[in-house]
Protein backbone atom coordinates (compact mmCIF):
# COMPACT_ATOMS: atom_id res chain seq x y z
CA UNK A 1 0.00 0.00 0.00
CA UNK A 2 1.46 3.36 -1.03
CA UNK A 3 1.49 6.59 0.98
CA UNK A 4 -1.54 8.01 -0.85
CA UNK A 5 -3.66 4.98 0.06
CA UNK A 6 -2.49 5.02 3.68
CA UNK A 7 -3.43 8.68 4.10
CA UNK A 8 -6.88 7.98 2.67
CA UNK A 9 -7.36 4.88 4.83
CA UNK A 10 -6.24 6.51 8.08
CA UNK A 11 -8.29 9.65 7.43
CA UNK A 12 -11.43 7.57 6.91
CA UNK A 13 -10.68 5.47 10.00
CA UNK A 14 -10.70 8.69 12.03
CA UNK A 15 -13.91 9.84 10.36
CA UNK A 16 -12.39 13.03 8.97
CA UNK A 17 -13.20 14.72 5.70
CA UNK A 18 -10.43 16.09 3.51
CA UNK A 19 -11.32 19.59 4.72
CA UNK A 20 -11.02 18.54 8.38
CA UNK A 21 -7.66 16.87 7.85
CA UNK A 22 -6.43 19.90 5.92
CA UNK A 23 -7.45 22.19 8.78
CA UNK A 24 -5.54 20.07 11.30
CA UNK A 25 -2.41 20.21 9.13
CA UNK A 26 -2.73 23.86 8.15
CA UNK A 27 -2.91 23.11 4.42
CA UNK A 28 -5.59 23.42 1.73
CA UNK A 29 -8.11 20.70 0.90
CA UNK A 30 -6.62 20.55 -2.60
CA UNK A 31 -3.26 19.60 -1.09
CA UNK A 32 -4.82 16.69 0.80
CA UNK A 33 -6.69 15.65 -2.35
CA UNK A 34 -3.44 15.59 -4.33
CA UNK A 35 -1.74 13.50 -1.63
CA UNK A 36 -4.55 10.95 -1.70
CA UNK A 37 -4.55 10.71 -5.50
CA UNK A 38 -0.73 10.41 -5.59
CA UNK A 39 -0.63 13.68 -7.50
CA UNK A 40 1.95 15.02 -5.04
CA UNK A 41 3.80 13.89 -1.93
CA UNK A 42 3.72 15.70 1.44
CA UNK A 43 7.04 17.02 2.72
CA UNK A 44 8.77 15.40 5.68
CA UNK A 45 7.32 17.87 8.17
CA UNK A 46 3.79 17.03 7.04
CA UNK A 47 4.53 13.31 7.13
CA UNK A 48 5.56 13.66 10.78
CA UNK A 49 2.35 15.60 11.48
CA UNK A 50 0.31 12.94 9.73
CA UNK A 51 1.96 10.17 11.75
CA UNK A 52 1.14 12.03 14.97
CA UNK A 53 -2.48 12.66 13.96
CA UNK A 54 -3.04 9.07 12.82
CA UNK A 55 -1.12 7.61 15.78
CA UNK A 56 1.13 5.56 13.50
CA UNK A 57 4.86 5.54 12.81
CA UNK A 58 6.48 7.47 9.99
CA UNK A 59 7.97 4.16 8.81
CA UNK A 60 4.45 2.80 8.31
CA UNK A 61 3.49 5.80 6.19
CA UNK A 62 6.65 5.89 4.09
CA UNK A 63 7.35 2.20 3.54
CA UNK A 64 5.00 0.64 1.00
CA UNK A 65 5.61 -2.90 2.27
CA UNK A 66 4.54 -2.10 5.83
CA UNK A 67 0.93 -2.74 6.82
CA UNK A 68 -0.97 -1.63 9.90
CA UNK A 69 -1.84 -4.10 12.61
CA UNK A 70 -5.48 -4.04 11.64
CA UNK A 71 -4.61 -4.94 8.06
CA UNK A 72 -2.67 -8.10 8.80
CA UNK A 73 -5.64 -10.45 9.30
CA UNK A 74 -7.11 -9.37 5.97
CA UNK A 75 -3.87 -10.11 4.14
CA UNK A 76 -3.50 -13.53 5.72
CA UNK A 77 -7.14 -14.30 5.12
CA UNK A 78 -6.84 -13.39 1.45
CA UNK A 79 -3.61 -15.20 0.75
CA UNK A 80 -4.88 -18.13 2.86
CA UNK A 81 -1.32 -19.26 3.37
CA UNK A 82 0.15 -16.19 4.97
CA UNK A 83 2.22 -15.38 1.88
CA UNK A 84 2.93 -11.91 0.51
CA UNK A 85 0.53 -10.35 -1.94
CA UNK A 86 1.38 -10.00 -5.61
CA UNK A 87 2.53 -6.50 -6.61
CA UNK A 88 1.08 -4.85 -9.70
CA UNK A 89 3.42 -2.53 -11.59
CA UNK A 90 2.43 0.56 -13.56
CA UNK A 91 3.18 -1.29 -16.81
CA UNK A 92 1.00 -4.25 -15.84
CA UNK A 93 -1.83 -1.95 -14.74
CA UNK A 94 -1.78 -0.02 -18.03
CA UNK A 95 -1.69 -3.27 -20.00
CA UNK A 96 -4.72 -4.55 -18.08
CA UNK A 97 -6.67 -1.32 -18.66
CA UNK A 98 -5.77 -1.38 -22.36
CA UNK A 99 -6.92 -5.01 -22.70
CA UNK A 100 -10.24 -4.28 -21.02
CA UNK A 101 -10.84 -1.17 -23.14
CA UNK A 102 -10.24 -3.15 -26.35
CA UNK A 103 -12.20 -6.14 -25.10
CA UNK A 104 -15.29 -4.20 -24.02
CA UNK A 105 -16.74 -3.75 -27.55
CA UNK A 106 -15.89 -7.36 -28.42
CA UNK A 107 -17.80 -8.81 -25.46
CA UNK A 108 -20.61 -6.25 -25.89
CA UNK A 109 -21.08 -7.05 -29.59
CA UNK A 110 -20.93 -10.80 -28.96
CA UNK A 111 -23.64 -10.51 -26.32
CA UNK A 112 -25.77 -8.38 -28.65
CA UNK A 113 -25.42 -11.04 -31.36
CA UNK A 114 -26.76 -13.68 -28.98
CA UNK A 115 -29.75 -11.49 -28.15
CA UNK A 116 -30.71 -10.70 -31.77
CA UNK A 117 -29.91 -14.18 -33.11
CA UNK A 118 -33.54 -15.44 -32.94
CA UNK A 119 -35.02 -12.33 -34.62
CA UNK A 120 -35.06 -13.73 -38.17
CA UNK A 121 -36.47 -17.12 -37.24
CA UNK A 122 -39.21 -15.46 -35.17
CA UNK A 123 -40.23 -13.16 -38.03
CA UNK A 124 -39.99 -15.81 -40.77
CA UNK A 125 -41.90 -18.28 -38.61
CA UNK A 126 -44.78 -15.83 -38.30
CA UNK A 127 -44.69 -14.89 -41.99
CA UNK A 128 -44.80 -18.56 -43.00
CA UNK A 129 -48.24 -18.81 -41.40
CA UNK A 130 -49.54 -16.11 -43.76
CA UNK A 131 -50.24 -17.60 -47.25
CA UNK A 132 -49.82 -14.26 -49.01
CA UNK A 133 -46.10 -14.15 -48.21
CA UNK A 134 -45.41 -17.53 -49.88
CA UNK A 135 -42.84 -18.57 -47.26
CA UNK A 136 -42.85 -22.23 -46.35
CA UNK A 137 -42.33 -23.39 -42.78
CA UNK A 138 -39.28 -25.36 -43.89
CA UNK A 139 -37.69 -22.27 -45.41
CA UNK A 140 -38.46 -20.24 -42.30
CA UNK A 141 -36.91 -22.81 -39.97
CA UNK A 142 -33.98 -23.55 -42.29
CA UNK A 143 -32.97 -19.97 -43.05
CA UNK A 144 -33.84 -18.60 -39.62
CA UNK A 145 -32.10 -21.46 -37.84
CA UNK A 146 -28.99 -21.08 -39.99
CA UNK A 147 -28.73 -17.37 -39.18
CA UNK A 148 -29.41 -18.05 -35.49
CA UNK A 149 -26.61 -20.60 -35.15
CA UNK A 150 -24.26 -18.54 -37.34
CA UNK A 151 -24.70 -15.56 -35.02
CA UNK A 152 -24.25 -17.69 -31.91
CA UNK A 153 -21.15 -19.30 -33.43
CA UNK A 154 -19.69 -15.86 -34.21
CA UNK A 155 -20.47 -14.71 -30.67
CA UNK A 156 -18.86 -17.79 -29.14
CA UNK A 157 -15.76 -17.22 -31.29
CA UNK A 158 -15.54 -13.63 -30.01
CA UNK A 159 -16.04 -14.73 -26.40
CA UNK A 160 -13.33 -17.39 -26.66
CA UNK A 161 -10.73 -15.19 -28.37
CA UNK A 162 -11.20 -12.42 -25.81
CA UNK A 163 -11.35 -14.91 -22.95
CA UNK A 164 -7.98 -16.40 -23.88
CA UNK A 165 -6.37 -12.96 -23.93
CA UNK A 166 -8.05 -11.93 -20.68
CA UNK A 167 -7.09 -15.16 -18.89
CA UNK A 168 -3.57 -13.81 -18.33
CA UNK A 169 -4.95 -11.12 -16.01
CA UNK A 170 -7.59 -13.20 -14.23
CA UNK A 171 -5.54 -13.16 -11.03
CA UNK A 172 -6.31 -9.45 -10.64
CA UNK A 173 -10.03 -10.21 -10.43
CA UNK A 174 -9.60 -13.40 -8.43
CA UNK A 175 -6.81 -12.75 -5.90
CA UNK A 176 -5.67 -9.95 -3.63
CA UNK A 177 -2.72 -7.78 -4.65
CA UNK A 178 -0.82 -4.59 -3.89
CA UNK A 179 -0.06 -1.82 -6.37
CA UNK A 180 3.31 -0.20 -6.82
CA UNK A 181 3.77 3.48 -6.16
CA UNK A 182 1.69 5.73 -8.41
CA UNK A 183 -0.63 3.04 -9.79
CA UNK A 184 -3.55 3.80 -7.50
CA UNK A 185 -3.35 7.53 -8.19
CA UNK A 186 -3.27 6.96 -11.94
CA UNK A 187 -6.27 4.62 -11.83
CA UNK A 188 -8.26 6.95 -9.58
CA UNK A 189 -7.73 9.80 -12.03
CA UNK A 190 -8.85 7.67 -15.00
CA UNK A 191 -11.84 6.45 -12.99
CA UNK A 192 -12.84 10.01 -12.13
CA UNK A 193 -12.53 11.10 -15.77
CA UNK A 194 -14.61 8.14 -16.99
CA UNK A 195 -17.41 8.61 -14.46
CA UNK A 196 -19.52 10.78 -16.80
CA UNK A 197 -19.24 8.34 -19.72
CA UNK A 198 -20.12 5.43 -17.45
CA UNK A 199 -23.19 7.19 -16.05
CA UNK A 200 -24.49 8.13 -19.50
CA UNK A 201 -23.89 4.65 -20.90
CA UNK A 202 -25.73 2.92 -18.05
CA UNK A 203 -28.60 5.43 -18.18
CA UNK A 204 -29.12 5.15 -21.95
CA UNK A 205 -28.76 1.36 -21.88
CA UNK A 206 -31.32 0.91 -19.11
CA UNK A 207 -33.76 3.32 -20.79
CA UNK A 208 -33.50 1.38 -24.07
CA UNK A 209 -34.23 -1.89 -22.28
CA UNK A 210 -37.28 -0.31 -20.64
CA UNK A 211 -38.76 1.31 -23.75
CA UNK A 212 -38.14 -1.87 -25.77
CA UNK A 213 -41.46 -3.25 -24.53
CA UNK A 214 -43.43 -0.16 -25.59
CA UNK A 215 -43.90 -1.31 -29.24
CA UNK A 216 -45.21 -4.66 -28.00
CA UNK A 217 -47.70 -2.93 -25.71
CA UNK A 218 -48.92 -0.78 -28.60
CA UNK A 219 -49.26 -3.73 -30.99
CA UNK A 220 -50.98 -5.82 -28.33
CA UNK A 221 -53.53 -3.11 -27.64
CA UNK A 222 -54.28 -2.82 -31.39
CA UNK A 223 -54.81 -6.58 -31.75
CA UNK A 224 -52.48 -6.64 -34.73
CA UNK A 225 -51.92 -9.81 -36.83
CA UNK A 226 -49.40 -12.37 -35.60
CA UNK A 227 -46.79 -11.46 -38.19
CA UNK A 228 -46.90 -7.80 -37.08
CA UNK A 229 -46.44 -8.94 -33.48
CA UNK A 230 -43.48 -11.06 -34.58
CA UNK A 231 -41.86 -8.08 -36.31
CA UNK A 232 -42.21 -6.04 -33.14
CA UNK A 233 -40.72 -8.88 -31.12
CA UNK A 234 -37.72 -8.44 -33.39
CA UNK A 235 -37.73 -4.70 -32.69
CA UNK A 236 -37.89 -5.45 -28.96
CA UNK A 237 -34.88 -7.76 -29.14
CA UNK A 238 -32.88 -5.26 -31.22
CA UNK A 239 -33.54 -2.45 -28.73
CA UNK A 240 -32.59 -4.71 -25.82
CA UNK A 241 -29.43 -5.77 -27.68
CA UNK A 242 -28.39 -2.14 -28.19
CA UNK A 243 -29.11 -1.32 -24.55
CA UNK A 244 -27.19 -4.32 -23.23
CA UNK A 245 -24.33 -3.54 -25.63
CA UNK A 246 -24.00 -0.05 -24.15
CA UNK A 247 -24.20 -1.30 -20.57
CA UNK A 248 -21.51 -3.94 -21.11
CA UNK A 249 -19.17 -1.52 -22.92
CA UNK A 250 -19.08 1.02 -20.10
CA UNK A 251 -19.31 -1.55 -17.30
CA UNK A 252 -16.23 -3.45 -18.47
CA UNK A 253 -14.12 -0.29 -18.58
CA UNK A 254 -15.44 0.85 -15.19
CA UNK A 255 -14.87 -2.66 -13.86
CA UNK A 256 -11.20 -2.51 -14.87
CA UNK A 257 -10.75 0.56 -12.67
CA UNK A 258 -12.61 -1.05 -9.77
CA UNK A 259 -10.45 -4.17 -10.18
CA UNK A 260 -7.18 -2.26 -9.76
CA UNK A 261 -8.60 -0.14 -6.94
CA UNK A 262 -10.11 -3.27 -5.33
CA UNK A 263 -13.44 -1.53 -4.88
CA UNK A 264 -17.07 -2.49 -5.46
CA UNK A 265 -17.27 -6.11 -6.60
CA UNK A 266 -13.49 -6.55 -6.32
CA UNK A 267 -12.80 -6.05 -2.62
CA UNK A 268 -10.88 -8.84 -0.88
CA UNK A 269 -14.04 -10.06 0.85
CA UNK A 270 -16.02 -10.03 -2.40
CA UNK A 271 -13.30 -12.00 -4.20
CA UNK A 272 -13.53 -14.75 -1.59
CA UNK A 273 -17.27 -14.99 -2.13
CA UNK A 274 -16.93 -14.97 -5.92
CA UNK A 275 -14.44 -17.86 -5.82
CA UNK A 276 -17.07 -19.96 -4.08
CA UNK A 277 -19.85 -18.77 -6.39
CA UNK A 278 -18.14 -19.71 -9.68
CA UNK A 279 -19.19 -23.35 -9.56
CA UNK A 280 -22.81 -22.36 -8.92
CA UNK A 281 -22.85 -19.83 -11.78
CA UNK A 282 -21.31 -22.26 -14.27
CA UNK A 283 -23.71 -25.06 -13.36
CA UNK A 284 -26.73 -22.74 -13.50
CA UNK A 285 -26.08 -21.39 -17.00
CA UNK A 286 -25.10 -24.79 -18.39
CA UNK A 287 -28.41 -26.14 -17.08
CA UNK A 288 -30.31 -23.16 -18.56
CA UNK A 289 -28.66 -23.72 -21.95
CA UNK A 290 -29.45 -27.44 -21.87
CA UNK A 291 -33.11 -26.73 -21.04
CA UNK A 292 -33.33 -24.11 -23.80
CA UNK A 293 -31.87 -26.36 -26.50
CA UNK A 294 -33.83 -29.41 -25.37
CA UNK A 295 -37.10 -27.49 -25.20
CA UNK A 296 -36.51 -25.77 -28.54
CA UNK A 297 -35.59 -28.93 -30.48
CA UNK A 298 -38.41 -30.90 -28.85
CA UNK A 299 -41.12 -28.36 -29.70
CA UNK A 300 -39.43 -26.60 -32.66
CA UNK A 301 -40.97 -23.39 -31.28
CA UNK A 302 -37.86 -21.25 -31.57
CA UNK A 303 -40.17 -18.25 -31.89
CA UNK A 304 -41.36 -18.86 -28.33
CA UNK A 305 -38.62 -20.65 -26.38
CA UNK A 306 -36.36 -17.58 -26.36
CA UNK A 307 -38.47 -16.35 -23.44
CA UNK A 308 -36.49 -18.76 -21.25
CA UNK A 309 -33.50 -16.38 -21.23
CA UNK A 310 -35.08 -13.34 -19.54
CA UNK A 311 -36.75 -15.69 -17.07
CA UNK A 312 -33.43 -17.44 -16.40
CA UNK A 313 -31.76 -14.06 -15.89
CA UNK A 314 -34.28 -12.99 -13.25
CA UNK A 315 -34.11 -16.37 -11.51
CA UNK A 316 -30.31 -16.22 -11.54
CA UNK A 317 -30.37 -12.91 -9.66
CA UNK A 318 -32.63 -14.42 -7.01
CA UNK A 319 -30.68 -17.69 -6.78
CA UNK A 320 -27.38 -15.80 -6.57
CA UNK A 321 -28.65 -13.71 -3.67
CA UNK A 322 -29.61 -16.85 -1.76
CA UNK A 323 -26.30 -18.56 -2.58
CA UNK A 324 -24.31 -15.48 -1.49
CA UNK A 325 -26.20 -15.37 1.80
CA UNK A 326 -25.37 -19.04 2.40
CA UNK A 327 -21.67 -18.46 1.59
CA UNK A 328 -21.48 -15.46 3.95
CA UNK A 329 -23.15 -17.48 6.71
CA UNK A 330 -20.61 -20.28 6.29
CA UNK A 331 -17.75 -17.77 6.54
Amino acid sequence: MILADKITEERKKNGWSQEELAAKLGVSRQAVSKWESAGSIPDLQKVIQLATLFDVTTDYLLKDDMVSKTSVPTVYDETEKGGTLRRVSMEEANEFLKLRKKGAPIVANATALCIVSPVLIVILGALSEEPRFHISEGLAVGLGGTVLFAMIAAAVFMFITYGIKASHSEHLERDGFETEYGVTGMVKEKNRTYEGTYTRGIAVGVVLCIIAVVPMIIVGSMRAPDYICAIFVGVLLVLIAVGVDLIIRVSMVKGSYDTLLQEGEYTLEEKKIQRKMRAFSGAYWCLATAIYLGWSFWTMRWDFTWILWPVAGVLFAAASSVARAVVKTED
